[in-house]
C-alpha cells in the first residue's frame, strides 16, 4: 500500500507539473530563450538591468549605451544529446554630442547612443534517418539561428531606450525551412549610481511559417506558429562595500508562465570574478525545471586589449549531462 501511495503521488505531481513545463518549452524559438554567453548564463540570465562589464543587447536592447569600450564576445556551448549552442556579439557606443556649447562640456556630459549585433547558433546533429522498415538511410541535422541588431539612445542620464530587430532562420529537414522577423523593446532607468531598473518586451511578431506540401504532397499543409511574447522587469544593485553585484528579474509570458530569476556577481580581485544564478523558477508551478548556475571569469590586459576568459556551468534537468559554456571577450 505504501508503494502504491508513493507511486500515485509521484504520478499526480508529474501530471500536474508537466502542462506548465510544456506550455512554453514546446513552443518555437526555445533555443533563443536559453540565454546568451558564459557571463549571462552563469549569472542565471539576470542581465536586463546590468549596465556594467561586457554588455549584450540580447538581454535588453537599451544596454549598448552603457558599454564603456568596444566589446567582442564569442562563446561555445558543450551540451549533451548532440546539441550545439554558440554565440557571437559585438557592442559599441558613441557620443551624440556634435559640438560644445559651453566650456564645461565634457564627453561624460554628452548623451550616448549604442549599437549591438550578434548571432545565436543552435542545432542537433547525428540524427539517424530510417525508413519504415527500420533501415538506416542517412544522418541528418537541424540548424536554427537568430541574427539580431539593436540601436539604443540615452534620453537623459537616467533614462535609455532601445530597439532590437531579430531575424530567425530554421533549417529543419532537407528542404523544409522557415524564417521569421521579430522585435524587442527595452528601457533602462538609473535611479542612482548603484540602483538600476529595467523593462523589456521580447519577440513581438516573431513566428515561423511552415509549408510541408512540397515534401508530403497532398498530406502536407501550411501552418504558422507564433513565438511566446515575454515581458520582463528587472533590478540590479551594486554593493560597493562588498564589491558585489546583485540582480533579479520577473518574466511573464502569454504561455502562462511567470518566471523569477536571481543572480550575483562578486569581484574577488581585479582579475577574477565569480558568479552564481537561479533561472527558470516558475512562480505559478514549482515543478518547473529550475536551473542553478555557476560561473567564473579571468581577466588580463594584453597590449591595450582587456581579454577575459569566461566559463559557466548550468545544471540541466531532463538531460544526461549539464551544460558547459566557454567563452572569450575582448574590450578595446
Amino acid at each position: 500500500m505504501k508503494k502504491i501511495l508513493i507511486t500515485t503521488f509521484l504520478f499526480v505531481s508529474i501530471a500536474a507539473g508537466q502542462p506548465e513545463y510544456i506550455s512554453i518549452s514546446s513552443q518555437p524559438g526555445a533555443f533563443s530563450r536559453m540565454g546568451f554567453g558564459a557571463r549571462g548564463m552563469g549569472m542565471g540570465n539576470v542581465m536586463s538591468a546590468v549596465k556594467s562589464g561586457n554588455l549584450i543587447s540580447y538581454y535588453n536592447p537599451a544596454l549598448s549605451v552603457f558599454q564603456n569600450q568596444n566589446s567582442f564576445q564569442a562563446s561555445y556551448g558543450i551540451l549533451s544529446l548532440d546539441r550545439k549552442l554558440n554565440f557571437l556579439n559585438f557592442t559599441k557606443r558613441f557620443s551624440l554630442q556634435t559640438k560644445k556649447t559651453d566650456t564645461s562640456d565634457t564627453k561624460e556630459d554628452a548623451l550616448m547612443a549604442g549599437i549591438s549585433f550578434g548571432l545565436i547558433n543552435a542545432g542537433v546533429g547525428d540524427i539517424i534517418e530510417r525508413d519504415d522498415q527500420g533501415n538506416n538511410l542517412s544522418t541528418l541535422s537541424t540548424t536554427e539561428n537568430q541574427f539580431f541588431f539593436s540601436v539604443a539612445k540615452e534620453f537623459s542620464k537616467k533614462i535609455a531606450f532601445g530597439l532590437a530587430v531579430k531575424f530567425y532562420h530554421y533549417n529543419l529537414y532537407k528542404d523544409l525551412k522557415s524564417s521569421g522577423l521579430g522585435f524587442d523593446l527595452g528601457g533602462i532607468y538609473s535611479f542612482n549610481e548603484n540602483l538600476t531598473f529595467s523593462f523589456v518586451i521580447k519577440d513581438l511578431n516573431s513566428k515561423y511559417k511552415w509549408d510541408t506540401v512540397p515534401i508530403l504532397n497532398q498530406l502536407g499543409s501550411q501552418t504558422q506558429v507564433d513565438f511566446p511574447i515575454l515581458k520582463i522587469i528587472g533590478v540590479s544593485y551594486f554593493y560597493k562595500k562588498y564589491n558585489t553585484l546583485l540582480a533579479a528579474e520577473l518574466e511573464s509570458s502569454n504561455a502562462e508562465t511567470t518566471i523569477f530569476r536571481f543572480g550575483a556577481e562578486h569581484y574577488l580581485t581585479d582579475n577574477f570574478t565569480m558568479r552564481l544564478g537561479l533561472d527558470n523558477y516558475n512562480i505559478s508551478n514549482s515543478d518547473f525545471p529550475v536551473q542553478p548556475s555557476f560561473g567564473v571569469s579571468f581577466t588580463r590586459e594584453v597590449n591595450n586589449f582587456l581579454l577575459s576568459v569566461d566559463y559557466a556551468y548550468i545544471i540541466e534537468r531532463y538531460s544526461p549531462n549539464d551544460r558547459h559554456i566557454v567563452g572569450i571577450s575582448v574590450l578595446f
